[in-house]
């Protein structure tokens, strides 16, 4: 592999920050067609923040409030997200149900350290999984007062992937510090960002990551936006659950 190649599979690309969407920076910049050469795999959200998004093996989609998931078209614009080339150095299976907690007591065993990068992807059926799908938004309001009104679904006993990563507490209001997941069910019909789960068996994959790319966008919205925030750690836990 080229030295390219190698830098190509070891970054996660941020569009933008986690504190701009706090801000209520929503304007797309970039649209689906220009993120895609950054990534295989990722999570974010939309313009107006009109659902989540969600993808891998090179699919992506769009998931929204009403239930829905639909596959990106090349205009979609997103103005926030997290997107990878996902090359998996670590796998391991599940045949016991394990909660929230106790799997991530399993993420935390399987890699070296807290303090990098990583891109994880869990393939199985869940005994249950909660997400929310933040819903579209006409004015910039600030997240959490957007998530008010989030629609919340619950699902059981259904198959389906879960991808997401493992961002370091250094870069906490760059991306979202700790475990940042979505999920949407094997029949590409919903989904959303992950509140709960229970696995109750499947196979995780876990790609180590070398460095973070972020891109700061010229969008008028974000040149202006005031993103110091005063107090990142709470807003961030109001609008992740």
């Amino acid at each position: 592999m080229t030295s390219e190649g190698n830098k190509e599979t070891g970054e996660v690309f941020q569009l933008s920050t986690m504190t701009s969407l706090l801000a209520g920076v929503y304007e797309g910049a970039m649209n689906y067609h220009q993120i895609k050469e950054h990534g295989d795999f990722g999570i974010g959200t939309f313009e107006h923040l009109d659902g989540e998004m969600i993808g891998f093996d090179n699919k992506f989609y769009r998931l929204r409030g009403d239930g829905t998931a639909t596959p990106l078209k090349p205009e979609d614009k997103t103005p926030f997200c997290s997107l990878t080339h996902f090359r998996p150095q670590i796998k391991k299976n599940f045949d016991k149900p394990l909660n929230k907690a106790e799997f991530e007591q399993e993420l935390h065993r399987l890699v070296p350290s807290d303090n990098l990068f990583y891109a994880y992807r869990i393939d199985g059926v869940f005994r249950e999984v909660r997400t929310r799908t933040v819903a579209y938004q006409e004015k910039p309001v600030p997240m959490t007062e957007a998530v008010k009104t989030q629609p919340v679904f619950d699902f059981e006993n259904r198959k389906g992937t879960i991808i997401g990563f493992w961002t370091p507490a250094f870069a906490q209001g760059i991306a979202v510090a700790g475990y940042h997941f979505h999920f949407i069910d094997e029949e590409k019909q919903g989904g959303g960002h992950v509140l709960d789960y229970v696995l109750d068996h499947g196979t995780l994959l876990i790609d180590q990551k070398t460095h973070q790319s972020l891109y700061t966008p010229h969008t008028e919205s974000f040149l202006k936006a005031d993103l110091a925030r005063n107090d990142l750690e709470k807003e961030i836990q109001v609008t992740e659950g």
